[in-house]
């Protein structure tokens, strides 16, 4: 029996052994195995604290397969998904946080998971002459918050982001639209245009739409068409550059500005200045 015994420790120590040897094998990880799971949850807000993010997710990961179900399994999981993002590993943190709601659909901490995934898909936003899928995404990771949460910390926050995004995407369709409108295309280049005033009337882009449907339409020989655009964008902008040049260019044959209030410009051009309702 002592015999046995004595070739039992011997294997563990070269398995030991073994792993100190082996590059590929987390000493570390071994003795996440045998500790408690608030002792790992400590551990890895330390961690946070000392700004150790890897080391804290591994722990957090290793309370999740340690301890699953637990309480400390459920506060990991969401812990996990934001230190995934602050190291801009934004798919992990994705990922980390809707397996959260799958799981934790009511918890208290459901908002903040909603939160993580609007955020990771907001910084992964490009610039307007790329594709905007992920502002798309941000916008209805947060309006699944504002609308589930709304009484939620984390809301004055999402509607600012939601705000960005739908500056970026009002952006991307203008590029589109000036795209068109060099190369003569002009019903694309309206479609563009007229897209923003709809879609996006309370996002900065909107004043340079509707100047840009005032020359194309100029150009096409619509002239009650520029007319009007020109009107909706004297009305809520003024003292705006983009009017200044609108209204010089209707001067060239004698026009101004006019109204046609059956028209969809009139039905929109009251929504333009200071909308939030389509946010």
């Amino acid at each position: 029996m002592r015999g046995t015994i004595v070739a039992a420790g011997l294997a563990v120590a070269g398995v030991l052994g073994g792993c100190q040897n082996d590059p590929d094998i987390d000493i570390t990880a071994l003795s996440y195995e045998i500790d408690p799971a608030d002792v790992l949850y400590n551990q890895a807000l330390a961690n946070i604290e000392a700004g150790k993010l890897k080391e804290a997710s591994r722990k957090f990961e290793a309370i999740d397969k340690q301890h699953p179900y637990s309480e400390y399994a459920r506060k990991a999981m969401v812990m996990n998904s934001y230190v995934n993002y602050k190291m801009g590993r934004y798919s992990e943190s994705i990922n980390a946080a809707r397996r959260y709601i799958g799981l934790y659909p009511n918890s208290e901490d459901t908002a903040y998971a909603y939160f993580l995934i609007g955020l990771s898909y907001n910084k992964q936003i490009p610039q307007v002459t790329r594709d905007q899928k992920t502002a798309l995404r941000s916008i209805q990771a947060f309006r699944e918050l504002i609308e589930r949460f709304p009484d939620s910390e984390y809301v004055p926050e999402a509607e600012e982001k939601i705000r960005f995004a739908r500056d970026q995407l009002a952006g991307k369709e203008m590029q589109i639209g000036r795209y068109y409108m060099e190369r003569k295309e002009y019903a694309a280049a309206i479609n563009r245009f007229k897209g923003v005033v709809e879609v996006y009337p309370n996002t900065p882009q909107v004043e340079e739409a509707l100047a840009r449907l005032v020359e194309v339409y100029f150009t096409m020989g619509l002239v009650e068409n520029a007319q009007e655009a020109a009107a909706v964008l004297g009305h809520n902008f003024p003292d705006s550059q983009w009017y200044a040049d609108s209204y010089k260019l209707l001067q060239t044959e004698g026009l101004e500005p006019r109204e046609n209030k059956g028209s969809w410009l009139a039905r929109v051009g009251t929504l333009v200045v200071g909308s939030d309702d389509d946010s």
